[in-house]
């Protein structure tokens, strides 16, 4: 008796989970959303940014920004976080290995100089955030205004970090001193700088922020005990 051959069994491909898939596209066009959206709101301001621009510039549908973000609102709060984190882990990256030694105005040079390579590879969320502050024009996005107000309160104490480290060498109550009283000052100055560098006179970052470490250090200097 012939015995009939087995059928061979054909292996059958394991299609990658749908889920899987959709979650990585929908990460990804969450995130062309987002990237867009600063770059257009940077330029245009938030009022003037509207979902059509958005969809044109992606290329994707009004839904899927729906999908993704509550309102046009949620979406500015999303950009402004989104900037925010940037931001700062690009400034926390910048400033390791600061110098132990050298002039107050010397380490104040470095810590502003690696700052304006900073702002040069941020433009887009700096932009909107002065944007944002000078205008008021986003109070219906109470979520992207306290960004806005969280930046900038940071910022602050980042500045006074800076300038506390550049006199550290004059002891840590002199330093404290001289701290707190310019970092409301440096601010100023570096959103000043960053203005002037944006209206492409030609004068490159590293010279405003120059100029403002030398400023900076000749006032600390003038309030240190003794001087």
């Amino acid at each position: 008796m012939v015995r009939a051959a087995r059928p061979r069994l054909r292996q059958v491909e394991t299609p990658a989970p749908k889920a899987h898939t959709s979650n990585r596209r929908g990460r990804r066009s969450r995130q062309e959303i987002l990237d867009a959206a600063a770059r257009v709101m940077s330029v245009r301001g938030y009022a003037g940014t509207s979902m059509s621009t958005l969809v044109k510039e992606t290329g994707l549908p009004k839904s899927a920004f729906y999908h993704h973000f509550e309102s046009k609102a949620g979406l500015l709060s999303a950009v402004m976080a989104q900037g925010a984190q940037g931001f700062f882990d690009a400034m926390r990256d910048a400033h390791r290995d600061p110098p132990e030694g050298g002039t107050p105005r010397e380490r104040m040079r470095w810590y502003l100089l690696r700052t304006g390579e900073v702002i040069e590879n941020r433009e887009e969320f700096l932009r909107l955030l002065l944007v944002l502050v000078m205008s008021h024009e986003a109070a219906e996005a109470p979520e992207a205004l306290r960004t806005v107000r969280t930046v900038r309160d940071e910022g602050r104490t980042y500045m006074r970090h800076m300038i506390r480290s550049a006199f550290a060498g004059a002891g840590g109550a002199a330093a404290d001193a001289v701290a707190d009283a310019l970092a409301p000052f440096g601010m100023a100055g570096f959103d000043g700088a960053f203005v002037s560098f944006q209206s492409a006179d030609g004068i490159p970052i590293a010279r405003f922020m120059t100029e403002l470490a030398d400023g900076l250090v000749s006032l600390g200097e003038a309030l240190l005990p003794g001087r």
